[in-house]
């Protein structure tokens, strides 16, 4: 098998094709996506931070001057949000977006989280054993990380079930070479999002709550289109990786029940298994950057308008910087992962992260004395934001 990321084959199973890409081609052209692989650790984690790259070129090229085709016009409302929030914008209109949503990062305000966090975690596990089990995925993995962040927001209750599909929506753009279809439903979200979200930062700008909506209306150099891009990226990078984490976790232990035995048998490895389910089963594969200014990687030279593809599964599976790299260790002391990128677009909300999925495994782990798989799951076909449809667990005991 070769890197193939629209075969389901090679989206369940990567790691073979990454280990012959770090041995053989770790600088590698693949034309169908017109893109540089970059496979190993150093590499991936040097370009990372490495400022002749840029997650956008369009503050210092026009498409044309980059050898690129214009986005067709149909894309515009979901573009405009898009290149409004953070993640796509470079210094200096990155430095001061980062500055500013930054003061509701701290860790003393994450910190604080914990509580309510813990609470809600506690309860979909107890609702998600009454029951028996069921998709774990869908009862407990995902409605944590969205009630967290639709609480940090401020988004009304009433109004929450319409975050999920916006999500999804959006986030079906960032695969490669996405489909007509999932670029129409890509853009209808993020138009749909954007108009709620003017709505709502509207009414809290007139009569303000205890919310980072409320807190984003006050700032005046920050302009609508940055608040609408902000909070579409909150929620978009505040969940989905949270949720695929949980689910491809799970999974990961599942298929290595004797780690499963070794963190239900001592709590205190929590931490450090957290940390290794983000290394061993990466829910976010690949991260791309364009190449400002010629760059020579193992003396292959890139240049100014190539996209390089950095690719975190492999990065996470390096033996040269993870012993036994593919071994499933819940204890691995010195990990090194990638999974929260690095440099100046390193995840805002990797603290945050961290507290959800500490405490929505904790509360698995006391709270359901046995689980056990129902039935083998099967990956969506997404390959950059991978996880899983469904996971269908059963609680015993």
């Amino acid at each position: 098998m070769r890197f193939d990321p629209w075969n389901p084959d090679f989206v369940a199973y990567p790691y073979r094709v990454y280990d012959e890409l770090r041995r053989e081609a770790p600088v590698c052209y693949f034309e169908p996506t017109n893109q540089w692989l970059i496979s190993r650790h150093a590499d991936v984690n040097t370009l990372l931070r490495d400022r002749r790259l840029g997650r956008s070129y369009l503050h210092v090229a026009s498409h044309e001057e980059f050898g690129k085709q214009p986005e067709p016009e149909f894309q515009e409302p979901f573009w405009r949000v898009i290149r409004a929030g953070m993640l796509d914008v470079e210094p200096p209109v990155h430095t001061r977006l980062r500055r500013l949503v930054s003061k509701a990062f701290t860790p003393r305000m994450v910190e604080s989280l914990r509580p309510r966090v813990r609470a809600m975690a506690e309860d979909l596990v107890d609702a998600y054993v009454e029951k028996g089990g069921g998709d774990v995925i869908a009862e407990v993995a995902e409605p944590l990380p969205v009630t967290v962040i639709a609480e940090m927001l401020g988004i009304p209750e009433s109004d929450r079930e319409l975050l999920r599909p916006w999500s999804a929506g959006i986030c079906g753009m960032y695969e490669l070479n996405p489909g007509i279809e999932a670029q129409h439903t890509a853009v209808r979200a993020a138009a749909e999002f954007a108009g709620y979200l003017k709505s709502l930062a509207g009414e809290r700008r007139e009569k303000p709550g205890d919310d980072l909506i409320s807190a984003l209306t006050q700032i005046p150099e920050l302009t609508e289109d940055e608040l609408v891009g902000t909070c579409v990226l909150l929620l978009n990078a505040g969940h989905e990786a949270t949720v695929n984490v949980t689910g491809n976790g799970w999974w990961s232990l599942f298929r290595n029940p004797d780690e499963l035995v070794r963190l239900r048998a001592d709590r205190s490895l929590l931490p450090t298994a957290v940390e290794e389910l983000m290394r061993w089963d990466t829910p976010l594969q690949m991260f791309e950057r364009w190449v400002l200014e010629d760059i020579e990687v193992h003396g292959v030279t890139i240049p100014r308008g190539s996209e390089v593809a950095l690719l975190f599964g492999a990065a996470n599976r390096d033996p040269a910087v993870f012993e036994d790299a593919d071994r499933l260790d819940v204890g691995r002391a010195d990990n090194p992962h990638i999974s929260f990128g690095a440099g100046i677009h390193f995840c805002l909300g990797a603290p945050l992260a961290r507290i959800e999925l500490m405490e929505s495994f904790g509360a698995l782990l006391d709270r359901a004395a046995k689980l056990e798989l129902r039935q083998e799951p099967v990956w969506k076909p997404g390959y950059i934001i991978r996880g899983l449809h469904a996971l269908e667990l059963s609680v015993a005991g």
